[in-house]
């Protein structure tokens, strides 16, 4: 769908901006560990019973086998390896450092895994960018000759547009961008686990500052694929 969705990673930056200004103070002063005991600390067991439920049941079926199978794929393209063993193996690795390392361990490997990703859309964009001779007017003669519209680099759509009109990145987005990140258990609880409100002001703004990276490398490097 071309730059649009880049959105959703601008919107993580300014979002995370408010989590550091007005929520965390809150989380980290009531001693919140996990979004169902903030919601039992608003409200009541029951309403904090509901969402534990609805979090497994939306992990255990959507987030972790999305990403089991994309990881057997991406085993199986790569080396060969089968899926379903694919698969196998990154259940007993992910389950060995999650379950023995707790949440240190798996905060350790999202930093590294972070940085592979930045060198690597890096190296990948200025490979790809060399085909087009380091400039941008060749990559907008090669979108055209592929046949890509006028809206193709940008972020703000016509509002006929199918993937993301404009009225959906100004309402839209923004509800979706606040909730992930400032409610999302499997986001916030890294942030829970700091030593105190400085540390995880810090944290939360180098991940906002990170969040304008996939602009320029990781969306980037996806459009020049697409010529």
């Amino acid at each position: 769908v071309g730059m649009a969705i880049a959105s959703y990673e601008l919107m993580a930056a300014i979002t995370l901006v408010l989590v550091a200004k007005f929520f965390l103070p809150i989380f980290i002063k009531e001693g919140i560990y996990t979004m169902p005991q903030f919601l039992e600390h608003r409200f009541d067991k029951r309403v904090r019973t509901g969402m534990a439920f609805f979090w497994v049941m939306l992990f255990v079926f959507v987030n972790i086998t999305t990403v089991l199978y994309l990881g057997g794929l991406a085993l199986n393209t790569i080396m060969g390896i089968p899926m379903v063993w694919g698969i196998i193996g990154l259940v007993l690795f992910s389950a060995t450092f999650s379950i023995f390392g707790g949440l240190k361990a798996v905060v350790y490997t999202d930093a590294i895994q972070a940085v592979i990703l930045i060198i690597g859309c890096s190296i990948m964009t200025l490979i790809l960018f060399k085909e087009f001779d380091y400039t941008w007017a060749n990559v907008l003669t090669a979108a055209t000759e592929a046949g890509k519209d006028a809206n193709h680099f940008s972020i703000v759509r016509p509002l006929d547009d199918k993937a993301l009109p404009w009225p959906g990145l100004l309402i839209g987005v923004p509800f979706l961008g606040f909730w992930y990140w400032t409610t999302n258990q499997f986001i916030v609880q890294r942030v829970l686990g700091s030593k105190n409100i400085t540390h995880a002001r810090w944290g939360v703004m180098l991940a906002g500052f990170l969040k304008i990276i996939p602009l320029f490398l990781m969306h980037a490097k996806q459009l020049l694929l697409s010529l």
